[in-house]
């Protein structure tokens, strides 16, 4: 301090009295403090860089919403291809199922009826083979009645 005052040129008998040797003290202590904490040479914010702040904040959290929302709808229209194109294979699928099950039904009214058609075929052709033994039989049981 001696040091200092003498380089300026100034009367140095004040740094010797104790009261302003002890404040001269405290003021080196906190600037040494300010210091280490990071707050000497840090300007402090006037009201107008802080509403420009807050209104540059509100800007980017509306572009922000605004894309978040854009994001929203693409991920809404991809999900609902996607459950679409999956919905529509199994649709696919069941209604190819349907159709053979349907196809299977309308031959089955075929196969029956050429069933039924041949039944009915030897049914006659037995029954006529009955009439002829039963007309056999007849003139047998009258041949050996004579």
């Amino acid at each position: 301090m001696l040091g200092v005052a003498r380089a300026a040129g100034v009367s140095n008998w004040l740094v010797y009295q104790p009261e302003i040797k002890e404040y001269i003290e405290n003021a080196r202590k906190g600037q040494t403090r300010k210091a280490a904490q990071g707050e000497i040479g840090r300007p402090r914010a006037s009201a107008a860089g802080l509403a420009v702040d807050l209104e540059l904040a509100r800007g980017e959290i509306r572009t922000l919403r605004e894309e978040r929302d854009h994001l929203k709808g693409v991920v809404r229209r991809n999900l609902g291809q996607q459950l679409d194109q999956a919905g529509t294979g199994d649709l696919i699928k069941r209604v190819n199922e349907l159709l053979a099950a349907n196809q299977r039904l309308e031959d089955q009214p075929a196969t029956v009826t050429a069933v039924r058609d041949e039944l009915g075929q030897s049914l006659e052709a037995a029954m006529e083979e009955v009439a002829t033994v039963r007309m056999a039989m007849t003139q047998i049981m009258r041949d050996a009645n004579r």
